[in-house]
């Protein structure tokens, strides 16, 4: 048994403060994921500092017709809101994409996002692992490879990122509300993940003390439809080989394409941005033809590992065909 202290926060003020001064201390909010990693050898804080019964676990329309999420709202509790299933339905399916049902009653919004790679390697405290450990190596490359990237890795670490319910924040340009002992600051979910670059143990741009408060999410466009689909191994409880989110808006008449807003999962370190696609899809006619265009280009780059080759194929395909189906949806 590993010791460590464990401190309640009475406020956001104090449980900053607490971790901020203590380089060994982290948060403590659902603890799905930091719990199995302290079993595992993978962390060992010096104190815990609970979250979880602060109050930030409200769901509030704003003003502007958007939403904020607190932090310690749990995946079943946002998944199964009105708004989300009415206004944001990819969220909603991503969110019941992930984990099983336990799980997802327990998991928190701010925990959903900082949960770190599942990469055998990473679990594996006997292997190297420049994520866990800098500087001493991926066993990855060269091993077994099947769920990793095709897409923004590096020579350090080429681990994906696992969550769901990002890849749908990252297509509906949520940002990210957090705290420090400076104050609030808010990130776009697109700057909040890192590439892995020279420095695959940072997997965010939090800083050491900065706590998660809320999510907050713009209001949709007017028309738009959308979808989260997400292929892997088997039925339930498995995490992505590839998975898209696509929110689509035709014009009227339905035979041109207005807005696209796109997110691929399973491929990255990070939750991955379409933005080329989502250029070819722009002002473009809502074909199969543009689809595969758009397709090709944001796959342009990829880099497959020897191993998970198929994904380039498998995310091409998904996504053209999530985009053929909300083009059918939006012109019934």
């Amino acid at each position: 048994m590993i010791p460590f202290e464990y401190r309640r926060a009475a406020s956001t003020r104090e449980a900053v403060a607490a971790v901020a001064e203590r380089p060994a201390a982290a948060f403590l909010g659902g603890g799905t994921n930091l719990v199995d990693h302290m079993k595992l050898g993978i962390a060992a804080p010096e104190l815990l500092v609970d979250v979880s019964r602060l109050p930030l676990d409200e769901i509030e329309e704003t003003a502007d017709g958007g939403l904020r999420v607190g932090a310690a709202v749990r995946n079943s509790d946002l998944a199964a809101h009105p708004v989300v299933r009415a206004r944001y339905p990819a969220l909603a399916r991503a969110l019941l994409s992930g984990a099983s049902g336990q799980l997802r009653n327990l998991a928190t919004t701010g925990g959903n996002l900082l949960q770190r790679t599942r990469c055998v390697y990473f679990q594996d405290v006997s292997t190297p692992c420049n994520k866990r450990e800098p500087g001493s190596g991926c066993a990855a490359l060269g091993g077994y490879v099947r769920y990793h990237a095709i897409l923004g890795a590096s020579e350090h670490c080429v681990a994906v990122h696992p969550s769901d319910m990002a890849v749908a924040l990252a297509a509906l340009d949520a940002a990210v509300v957090t705290e420090n002992t400076g104050g609030e600051q808010r990130v776009p979910i697109t700057e909040f993940h890192r590439l892995p670059g020279d420095h695959p143990e940072r997997d965010t741009v939090l800083d050491h003390g900065q706590l998660i408060t809320a999510i907050e999410i713009p209001a949709p466009p007017d028309g738009v439809v959308a979808d989260y689909r997400k292929v892997r191994d088997r039925a339930s409880y498995a995490f992505a080989l590839v998975s898209v989110t696509a929110e689509l808006a035709l014009e009227p008449g339905g035979s041109t394409i207005r807005s696209a807003r796109l997110a691929l999962g399973g491929v990255a370190h990070r939750p991955w941005r379409a933005r080329r696609a989502e250029a070819e899809l722009t002002a473009a006619p809502a074909t199969r033809q543009t689809f595969e265009r758009a397709a090709d280009a944001e796959l342009a780059d990829a880099q497959p590992l020897d191993g998970n080759e198929f994904k380039v194929g498998l995310a091409h395909r998904t996504l053209v065909s999530t985009l053929q189906t909300l083009t059918e949806q939006a012109q019934r």
